[in-house]
């Protein structure tokens, strides 16, 4: 009886739930069980990966929100916890368009798994659609491509430099690609064109 009258809630009630992130600074106050807790607050968090408690226009959420204040304490409770990272980080952009969370904890991701290039794709792709960053972008995209990601990243990433007016490090990009001798002549040849156009 209790159990159903969870789930037959009229809407208005669902709607008007207020959640509750950890405390800051939990993982001083998890007594060395902090891979438990934060399973816990993985399961718990991927239970409302759409909510935002603090709409600011449609499909638009105040940076910083539930989500991202639940991703913050589950890296910090266990900072290889990878999953959290890629999905999480994702779920804020996508989901509920916090990027200022989604910022922070790709930061975060890529600093503890610099060679994960699908994590560095999705990092990029995020600094470059929604904080509007073309030479963090870039940086992205070039260590993805070093760790196994497609090489037309090296290419992208030319284009995201010198639309933002960083031809030099698009320049010396090229010139350190010439001296790769794996590297693909197609790629070679679209940075290339990539740097005449933008001259």
């Amino acid at each position: 009886m209790i159990a159903a009258s969870v789930f037959l809630q009229p809407p208005l009630l669902k709607e008007s739930r207020h959640l509750i992130p950890p405390p800051p600074k939990i993982e001083y106050l998890s007594f060395g069980f902090q891979m438990p807790i934060a399973d816990a607050l993985w399961i718990r968090a991927i239970q409302d990966f759409d909510y935002c408690e603090n709409l600011l226009a449609k499909n638009f959420c105040k940076g910083n929100g539930w989500l991202a204040q639940m991703l913050d304490a589950i890296t910090n409770l266990a900072p290889d916890y990878q999953i959290v990272y890629s999905t999480g980080a994702l779920s804020l952009t996508v989901l509920v368009s916090d990027y200022v969370g989604a910022t922070k904890i790709f930061d975060k991701g890529v600093k503890m798994y610099p060679r994960d290039r699908h994590l560095l794709y999705r990092a990029a792709y995020h600094a470059m659609i929604e904080e509007k960053n073309g030479p963090k972008a870039a940086e992205l995209l070039i260590q993805a491509a070093k760790n196994g990601g497609n090489p037309w990243f090296y290419s992208l990433a030319t284009r995201l430099y010198t639309e933002s007016g960083e031809k030099d490090l698009a320049q010396k990009l090229f010139e350190e690609l010439k001296a790769q001798p794996d590297l693909e002549p197609g790629t070679l040849e679209r940075i290339r064109k990539k740097l005449e156009e933008a001259k």
